[in-house]
């Protein structure tokens, strides 16, 4: 009789990816640069960077507020930013794929549940026709330092993950699994590691930012997690964040960072 695999908290995740982790190094390459974000709605943001800080205004004089980031880079030119932000009381995840070379950004806002919107089971849901997650996640576009125009921002939704199945070493004892389903779901499964055995199908979305590489952002059902990575098809790696609430009492986040080195195990094409 097999042992029936036990769901953890994203802090307990978070310890179990910390061991020897494949973390890419967090870049000072933003300290002292300061960018305007020029957003498609018509908000204008801007970042001043610091080595580990960075304040962040809008333009309007309505908001302003500062925050420890970490930027990464998996291709020359484009930056991940991520850092957390208070708004109305609670904390909001934001991260920035910053493409330098054409003058653009894509912007990921995510925010937890509260323990009152994660109640209901999934049948509920299912029924009057909700999401099965509770994670929450918008998508924006614009142009870095000028005026923001149609089409100035080459981020795109694609479907060019659907049929890969790929395999992620974040660490030496942390190793997954992906199955890219369709434009809305992919599953995932740990082969090794503190989730071992472990397995779910969840909400999805890919965005192409370059040739072979992609924005591919998760919303999960069971545990409240929003996973935020880049994925390098060229260069074999992936870099972004998880994050959830560390325990169990929807008190404080775990936003941890995770990267992995990663292959293509095969792909699948539907013979429509």
């Amino acid at each position: 009789m097999t042992t029936q695999p036990e769901w953890i908290t994203v802090g307990a995740l978070a310890d179990g990816f910390a061991p020897e982790a494949f973390i890419l190094p967090n870049l000072a390459d933003l300290a002292g640069r300061t960018f305007t974000l020029h957003f498609a709605n018509g908000w204008q943001i801007e970042h001043r960077f610091g080595a580990e800080q960075l304040d962040w205004t809008l333009l309007d004089g309505s908001a302003s507020g500062e925050a420890t980031y970490r930027a990464t880079s998996v291709r020359e030119g484009l930056y991940l930013v991520d850092f957390l932000k208070e708004e109305d009381g609670r904390s909001v995840s934001v991260s920035l794929v910053l493409d330098i070379a054409h003058a653009a950004f894509t912007a990921v806002i995510g925010q937890m549940p509260s323990e009152a919107e994660c109640r209901g089971d999934l049948f509920s849901k299912a029924l009057s026709g909700r999401e099965l997650t509770c994670v929450k996640a918008e998508f924006l576009h614009g142009s870095l330092d000028h005026p923001y125009q149609e089409d100035c921002c080459p981020h795109a939704p694609t479907r060019e993950l659907v049929g890969l199945r790929n395999l992620y070493r974040y660490s030496p004892s942390e190793v997954y699994e992906h199955i890219y389903l369709n434009e809305n779901f992919y599953s995932w499964q740990c082969l090794k590691g503190v989730e071992q055995g472990l397995a779910d199908t969840d909400r999805c979305h890919t965005y192409k930012i370059a040739e072979e590489l992609y924005l591919f952002v998760w919303r999960e059902k069971i545990i409240p997690t929003l996973g935020v990575v880049l994925i390098d098809l060229r260069n074999h790696r992936s870099d972004g964040k998880i994050c959830g609430y560390a325990g169990g009492d929807f008190g404080q986040l775990s936003n941890f960072p995770v990267s992995s080195h990663c292959s293509v195990l095969n792909r699948t094409e539907y013979p429509l």
